[in-house]
């Protein structure tokens, strides 16, 4: 089963109604074609997964669908009824809920009043506020999605702050919801405890779409998928009737390597660590202790990887070993480098100077601190090194030694398109992480700092940038690798910690440790010896309730 057009999301056509039809759907944006002639069929109380490389087009088609675009051409059916959504409001009125992979919620708002924003009954809250919480509690109990209706959302965990955005949609009366990424964010008990509730809703007649490029996630909790590539729908196929590997290859055009291939760590001679980090603390300018007596060690030849939620200090650790701490904040402690003291605050604390000390840099957001968006790639490939010998000529910059570096590079590392004039903003993300891979890795540094490497992107650079990852670890330098996917720690660490409220909560090997049990330990739960791979969310008197968040 391959051509969608034919498909029923994978299913044979029925005479019901699908919830969700598309015919002929095509959106350009000038010259980029986002969307092709695109064909879907999504049937009612199913989970519907829609996967792709960047740039694919499926955020382009889901904007369709929720009323952020016009299509150029084609027809959007809802429950078998041809409609013309103009805004997200339409989408609303006629059941379609969507649930963005940057929540949409007013952070010093109660849950209750997030619930009722933009759909309040008249000028008076008091008869909002007091319908909406009656509902929310049948909703809750219904759907397992119990959260306090009068907390402050800034006081709730990422998990229970996605289930306020799946009860505002049901709320509205969707039918249909549209989840995208829905667990990036997520410790992966709070993923298993989301699947629950996506099953619960299906089983009550609702219909889900699913965008996510984890395909372990797919195979899990779908029942039909259908694959984007270049803006067109390549395939619409039944879940128990494919593989990761085939859908990788739909995805890609080419066949993919999933699992990463690395020997063991041989840490290198002498045993002298290249990091050594004591008792590191940091009190941001609110007063509030981010990071509370952090010690680590990373020898050449290996990575150390740091798992955990988001918003528990992996952020703020980074900044400081990569020379910008987070400003008005107080720091203390020892870091040392190659056996070297190096500064923790004021003069001669510097990005630069850590690059002299041999350390590189990927950071967590390739847009605001890896790259400048209005800069072409190949001043992009230089920032941080213009500096060098081979990029100056005297007192100027080389402009032709820095493009021709920057060309070289792109080859290498595959950047697409291989024009090194285009600002860094017409790349896709994919691409503009590699550009910032390229630039930190071949400066060949003792010691890289990676922080989220493949965030938002396709399975292909995924594969690409895991490959060069360990080769740079196979040459013998030392990696400290901070991520929030489980599975990217998993296969690329050779020793883990995790973090919670700023805190080391422990260290595990790979092979010695489950998804299950680090998922506790990044919930805050210290108790993991027997933990089964399967383990639940955390009892709602968990820490993982109070997770902190760092300020964006």
């Amino acid at each position: 089963m391959t051509a969608a057009s034919d498909m029923m999301g994978g299913r044979s056509a029925t005479t019901a109604p699908a919830a969700i039809e598309l015919r002929g759907i095509s959106k350009a944006f000038g010259p980029v074609q986002a969307n092709r002639n695109i064909n879907l069929n999504v049937p009612k109380g199913t989970i519907h997964g829609i996967i792709g490389e960047n740039g694919a087009g499926k955020s382009t088609l889901m904007s369709i669908l929720y009323g952020f675009y016009k299509p150029d051409s084609g027809q959007v059916l809802v429950n078998g009824q041809p409609i013309s959504i103009a805004d997200s409001q339409t989408a609303i009125r006629a059941g379609i809920g969507m649930v963005f992979q940057h929540f949409k919620l007013v952070q010093n708002f109660t849950v209750l009043e997030n619930i009722i924003l933009g759909v309040e009954d008249g000028a008076l809250l008091r008869p909002s506020l007091s319908k909406a919480r009656g509902v929310l509690k049948q909703l809750a109990a219904e759907y397992q999605l119990n959260v306090d209706p009068d907390e402050v959302i800034e006081n709730l965990s990422v998990g229970h702050q996605q289930r306020v955005e799946i009860l505002k949609a049901l709320y509205r009366q969707a039918d249909i919801l549209i989840l995208d990424e829905p667990t990036g964010v997520l410790t992966p008990a709070e993923a298993d405890h989301l699947f629950r509730i996506l099953e619960g809703l299906r089983d009550e007649g609702k219909t889900i779409i699913l965008i996510t490029h984890k395909l372990r996630e797919i195979m899990d909790i779908t029942d039909d998928v259908s694959v984007m590539r270049r803006g067109e729908m390549v395939a619409s196929v039944k879940t128990s009737e494919t593989s990761p590997e085939h859908l990788a290859e739909l995805m890609v055009g080419r066949k993919v390597l999933l699992n990463v291939e690395k020997t063991p760590a041989a840490p290198a001679a002498p045993a002298a660590p290249v990091l050594e980090v004591r008792n590191l603390t940091m009190t941001d300018d609110e007063g509030v202790q981010r990071l509370r007596g952090i010690d680590l060690d990373i020898r050449a030849g290996e990575i150390l990887g740091i798992a955990g939620v988001s918003g528990n200090g992996q952020t703020m650790l980074l900044e400081i070993l990569g020379g910008y701490p987070p400003k008005g904040s107080k720091v203390a402690g020892e870091i040392r480098m190659n056996g070297q003291p190096l500064p923790i605050g004021g003069r001669g604390c510097d990005a630069a100077q850590r690059r002299r000390a041999g350390i590189g840099h990927i950071p967590e957001d390739r847009q605001v601190e890896g790259l400048i968006m209005d800069f072409a790639a190949w001043e992009n490939v230089a920032f941080g090194y213009q500096d060098a010998p081979e990029f100056t000529k005297g007192m100027l910059m080389d402009n032709a030694a820095i493009k021709a570096d920057a060309e070289a590079k792109m080859e290498r590392f595959d950047v697409r398109p291989r024009n090194a004039n285009l600002a860094a903003r017409n790349f896709s993300g994919g691409n503009q992480q590699k550009i910032v891979v390229a630039r930190e890795i071949e400066r060949n540094p003792d010691l890289l700092l990676i922080g989220q490497p493949t965030r938002g992107v396709d399975i292909g650079a995924i594969e690409f940038i895991h490959k060069r990852i360990i080769e740079l670890r196979d040459a013998g330098k030392a990696i400290l690798l901070v991520s929030v996917e489980l599975d990217e720690i998993l296969a690329l660490s050779d020793r883990i910690t995790v973090m919670f409220d700023g805190r080391i909560m422990g260290e595990r090997l790979p092979e010695n440790t489950t998804t299950g049990e680090l998922g506790l330990l990044m919930a805050g739960v210290t108790d993991t010896a027997h933990t089964p791979d399967d383990a639940g969310i955390p009892p709602e008197s968990a820490h993982v309730e109070t997770l902190p968040q760092e300020p964006a």
